[in-house]
């Protein structure tokens, strides 16, 4: 395996259609932008998404940038190779509120043969609101050198 592949049949268009009934698609979590450099996500804040206090759980807060990295090192993968979030932290520096709009980035710092690591910056309109990174690992499918 290369250290960047580039997988065109993972799009949007697709990720949109594998969001239904997932844990992602109940959670609102819309694809934007995917290409081997960067992905892109957006939530619309509502009810569901907030903890009793009435600001954005953090739980909501990494699976926005869980998601949207994981789209990235969907892309970069070969066909049949799989992953799973191996590390993850995040920094929240403003709190999200109802109606807010969060748009996640996603950015790879590092697409290797056994991990991607990805930076995901989170912003409402101008301002960032949180920082996350994570490392994926990289599952090779049964046969395949990984």
């Amino acid at each position: 395996m290369t250290n960047r592949s580039d997988n065109p049949e993972v799009t949007v268009e697709v990720i949109r259609e594998r969001l239904q009934g997932s844990f992602p698609g109940d959670l609102g979590i819309e694809p934007l932008e995917l290409t081997t450099e960067r992905s892109r996500g957006r939530l619309l804040v509502d009810e569901r998404h907030l903890h009793p206090g009435g600001y954005v759980h953090g739980g909501v807060w990494a699976a926005l940038a869980d998601t949207t990295a994981a789209w990235g090192t969907w892309r970069n993968l070969p066909p049949g190779y799989d992953f799973t979030t191996l590390e993850l932290k995040l920094n929240v520096f403003a709190a999200g509120r109802l109606g807010d709009e969060l748009v996640a980035t996603a950015e790879p710092r590092h697409v290797g043969r056994r991990t991607h690591v990805w930076v995901v910056d989170i912003h409402r309109d101008d301002r960032q609101v949180a920082m996350f990174t994570l490392t994926q690992f990289v599952i090779a499918p049964d046969g395949a050198e990984g």
